[in-house]
């Protein structure tokens, strides 16, 4: 939820930005691109962070070596979060991000049926979490369009 919260409220804050002249923030759709490179450089933090240990309870048990799959997924989303904000690699690290979100769906739905907790506290439902992943992956869309 948190991700969602720094997507949402860095997306505001730029597009105000954006509105008092700013002119890579001018519209939604660049204001978005820049939300969503800080709410992806944001979640590959916790990838290298004390939660790193609980990301990797997230992966199904078939998975094999947890903590390294979490720390290439952690510097994936730091990649993708640098990619988006290169204009000639932006929508390619748009796809990848979406297809990195969609693969990683399964630990989401894993933690949430396990139980799994993230700094103490429940994983987001799976109610939540599923309208809130294909908004993510929407948004890398209709953000990265020419």
């Amino acid at each position: 939820m948190a991700v969602l919260m720094v997507l949402l409220g860095s997306w505001l804050a730029l597009r105000a930005a954006g509105a008092l002249g700013v002119g890579p923030l001018a519209t939604w759709r660049h204001s978005a691109v820049y939300a969503l490179a800080l709410m992806f450089v944001c979640a590959s933090s916790a990838h290298f962070g004390k939660m790193k240990h609980d990301l990797a309870r997230m992966i199904p048990s078939g998975f094999p070596q947890p903590l390294l799959l979490v720390s290439i997924t952690g510097v994936l989303e730091f990649a993708g979060a640098l990619g988006l904000l290169l204009s000639p690699l932006r929508r390619l690290a748009g796809v990848g991000l979406a297809l990195l979100l969609a693969g990683l769906f399964i630990a989401n739905v894993n933690a949430a049926l396990r139980g799994v907790t993230l700094g103490g506290k429940p994983v987001t439902q799976l109610w939540l979490r599923t309208p809130m992943q294909v908004f993510f992956i929407w948004l890398l869309w209709w953000s990265t369009q020419p």
